[in-house]
């Protein structure tokens, strides 16, 4: 009976050491409230970011293309696009400004025709004001721009994953995610400002003539530039939030130091 009463004994020792070794290694892991609280407005200020980046890819006003009004028309027609969509219109010059000498903006009323690109399905070019696309140029600034979106996705989940489960280590993976994702989100910008110039000279030989153009881009594009700009902050936030403490420390010392 001495023997079994050991046994349980040493066995109830050993669960109560584990149980302390996992209390002490959970504590270890907790965030303290400073560093959360910075994490988390790193976190809000990524959301802001993350934000603008989905209205921007997914919104068709990247780039407006404007025909000029003719007298005698009482119409004029103009067009926009983005990566996946575009839409022409057909605009009343009348709700046209009157020192406007083009036709637009494209937010006025009128007689609108919307159509997906088909080079992303049947990979034909499109054909707008008898100019042709470069779809391949098209499809880059489309394809970097959705990879840009998943690396913020996984940059989101990091974070939350260190304010959830305290895994401080993906601290640093987040804040690269979401500087990679701005960088990634100006890259498809400036692929997409090429693919505007490329179809501005891919003028069609086949009647009718095409058509004077000017181009202005929109709010979308905007979006996107303010996008990348906020997510390398937020990613630039994080990265200094794993940085060691004693650099800031010796050139801000504490109150406490100060008055002794």
């Amino acid at each position: 009976m001495m023997m079994w009463s050991n046994f349980f004994m040493q066995e109830e020792d050993r669960r109560r050491r584990e149980a302390a070794g996992r209390r002490r290694a959970q504590g270890q892991h907790q965030l303290t409230p400073e560093l959360e609280g910075k994490i988390k407005l790193g976190l809000l200020l990524s959301a802001v970011g993350s934000t603008l980046a989905v209205l921007a890819v997914g919104t068709e006003f990247w780039v407006e293309l404007n025909t000029y009004k003719t007298n005698g028309s009482a119409i004029c027609d103009a067009a926009h696009l983005g990566l996946w969509k575009m839409c022409t219109k057909r605009l009343w010059q009348a709700d046209v400004p009157a020192g406007r000498d083009t036709c637009g903006p494209a937010e006025l009323p009128g007689e609108a025709n919307c159509t997906y690109f088909k080079f992303f399905t049947t990979g034909e070019n499109a054909r707008i004001f008898q100019r042709t696309t470069k779809k391949e140029v098209n499809l880059a600034a489309a394809v970097i721009a959705v990879l840009g979106l998943a690396v913020m996705a996984l940059g989101c989940l990091c974070i939350i994953m260190v304010l959830s489960k305290g895994a401080d280590f993906l601290l640093r993976v987040g804040a690269v995610c979401f500087g990679l994702s701005g960088l990634l989100l100006l890259v498809s910008l400036e692929v997409f400002r090429y693919s505007v110039q490329a179809l501005l000279q891919r003028v069609s030989p086949e009647p009718p003539p095409a058509p004077a153009l000017t181009y202005e881009y929109s709010w979308s594009l905007g979006c996107g530039v303010g996008a990348s700009l906020v997510l390398l902050l937020g990613g630039g936030c994080f990265l200094l939030l794993t940085l060691p403490p004693w650099p800031w420390g010796s050139l801000c010392p504490k109150q406490g130091h100060r008055a002794a």
